[in-house]
């Protein structure tokens, strides 16, 4: 398993000096893996440090990484990160590890290096980015409880915390093709909604849009047909994180769901951020998962690791800003509407992938899992507008005197994700941004 090391050093500092900076989302202890091109240039492989983006094909090109390292920096380099997750945590380990030599402010060739950053860094504000991986599947569970626990009672009062959800992670298959980055903008969904109880459903906009504050993690090397990944070695499978956020159709979700669950009330559009922050960056905010008391249910022992428990979570400060097309107008900033920690999970991400594959499901390198609705027990970390409203019953108001219960055409919502502990550099995700545009016309017939 791995451990602290150098790279986590505090005192490390980069000759990239925007890395430097306090509020630096991308500082050298980070070095996130993501997809980008230039103005005319094709889709490449990259990392973030401070303001700039590495390119880690021209790197490969000038041979300024050795073994692993190299491999690594090789598969890298393409339009998709797909072969480096094929490739396993330990030739990326060994790429983040040489990267942070490269860039440390006290390498011997920093200035020759310095002196080419033309070649190697581009300005992060000049770069498009795109989707890190391509994700042939994606899975999103729903594993924040008191999210469960919330919406159950607005949406099945008569069940609103089902009986098997302290036994069994519970998830549902998304639309992989729909999943976008960050910056994308998108049309109201559509579909059946049943607005009067005692009425006809009929198909139209949908009314109730919303959001959700997750995390999503992608797979590393996957595992066979047939075979299913132990929750102790489940840990390893997680290449890193980013910021997901699984717009929902309320309206459309509560009429549909039953028997089978949601379909196009979710498969219209999932954001997720550009950046995939490695599980070795994130190691030093592991901790405790979720404390279970003795009324409680034990995970059965497929899904029971006393390491997993003791340092299987992630402590990641969320948060969710709102955006009205008005605010954008009068050239105000986005408002913080929610906050929350990543630690509010009832099960891990490496139960997640334990259950998921126990009955022989093999996951590829570049799926994506989502975590579920990350809320925390405060009214204020409700992370969705159906728990922060009530269902709609109780609007909040925004400094423009514009009042909201759901998602209104031209608001835009950004996800932000940071990492913070004493003693350690604080990392960010990058933004997980989207914009909703009004409903497109109905085609029937």
């Amino acid at each position: 398993m791995p451990e602290l090391d150098e790279t986590h050093d505090s005192k490390r500092r980069s000759w990239v000096e925007s890395a430097n900076a306090p509020d630096a989302e991308f500082p050298i202890q980070n070095l996130p893996f993501g997809v980008f091109s230039t103005r005319g240039g094709e889709k490449t492989g990259g990392t973030a440090i401070g303001d700039y983006v590495v390119d880690l094909k021209r790197c490969a090109d000038l041979k300024l990484f050795g073994g692993n390292a190299e491999t690594a920096a090789k598969a890298a380099a393409a339009p998709a990160l797909n072969a480096l997750l094929q490739l396993g945590r330990a030739p990326a380990r060994a790429l983040r590890h040489q990267l942070a030599e490269l860039l440390d402010a006290t390498h011997e060739g920093k200035s020759k290096l310095a002196a080419e950053r033309g070649e190697l860094l581009h300005p992060l504000a000049e770069c498009e980015l795109h989707l890190p991986v391509a994700v042939g599947n994606y899975t999103d569970f729903y594993a924040g409880i008191h999210h469960a626990r919330t919406v159950g009672a607005i949406m099945m009062r008569e069940n609103p915390l089902p009986e098997n959800y302290r036994w069994v992670p519970i998830a549902y298959h998304g639309r992989a093709s729909s999943v976008g980055v960050s910056g994308v903008r998108f049309p109201r969904p559509k579909g059946q909604i049943k607005p009067d109880p005692k009425g006809h459903p009929v198909f139209e906009p949908c009314r109730r849009l919303d959001l959700e504050l997750e995390m999503g993690f992608f797979v590393s090397g996957g595992n066979a047909a047939g075979d299913s990944i132990p929750v102790g070695r489940a840990r390893e499978e997680i290449f890193g994180y980013c910021l997901l956020n699984d717009w929902s159709a309320r309206d459309v979700q509560t009429w549909e769901m039953i028997p089978l669950g949601p379909f196009l009330a979710k498969n219209f559009r999932t954001t997720i951020s550009p950046w995939i922050v490695t599980a070795d960056a994130l190691l030093p905010f592991r901790c405790a998962a979720m404390h279970r008391d003795d009324t409680e249910p034990k995970p059965l022992p497929y899904l029971a690791d006393v390491q997993d428990q003791a340092s299987g979570a992630l402590d990641v400060d969320l948060e969710v800003l709102m955006r009205s097309s008005r605010m954008r107008s009068e050239k105000r900033s986005a408002e913080c509407v929610i906050r929350s920690n990543a630690k509010y999970l009832y099960w891990t991400p490496a139960q997640m992938i334990a259950h998921h594959t126990s009955g022989g499901c093999n996951l590829l390198p570049g799926d994506l899992i989502g975590t579920g609705t990350i809320s925390g027990p405060d009214k204020s970390q409700l992370s969705s507008l159906l728990e922060l409203t009530a269902g709609g019953r109780d609007p909040f108001t925004l400094s423009t005197g514009e009042s909201r219960t759901f998602i209104e055409d031209g608001d835009e919502i950004t996800l932000r994700g940071r990492c913070c502990k004493s003693g350690f550099v604080s990392i960010g995700f990058g933004d997980c941004v989207g914009t909703v545009e009004p409903a497109r016309p109905i085609g029937i017939g």
